[in-house]
């Protein structure tokens, strides 16, 4: 088993978990979260005032645990779904999980899923 933590643009959600749910992988969490890449930050300017440059950027970042058998077409589904083609769309990071356990039954293991 896999976990798939991927990181993007928080407008980009519904699409992602919408292209998920339509290929079966319906369980999964998302948070929003702050931080910053090699876009570094954007440079924000009102009229009349300063330029600001906001270097710390919300994204949304998704986790989903899923076989080994499907985690390239997990990852294919996000870049799919995400993918703006402009700097800032994401990063996708793939971990392997020893072990998951249903908390309501105890069960162990990939059937979890």
């Amino acid at each position: 088993m896999n976990k798939v933590e991927a990181i993007f643009r928080p407008e980009k959600v519904d699409a992602v978990k919408d292209a998920l749910a339509d290929e079966g992988f319906l369980g999964l969490n998302v948070v929003t979260v702050t931080g910053r890449g090699v876009q570094k930050g954007v440079v924000q300017q009102a009229r009349g005032a300063p330029p600001v440059t906001v270097d710390m950027l919300t994204k949304a970042k998704l986790e989903i645990i899923v076989n080994d058998e499907d985690t390239e077409k997990v990852v294919h589904i996000i870049v799919e779904a995400a993918k703006t083609g402009n700097i800032g769309d994401g990063k996708i990071f793939i971990s392997p999980v020893s072990e998951v356990i249903r908390v309501r039954s105890g069960e162990r293991g990939g059937t979890v899923l």
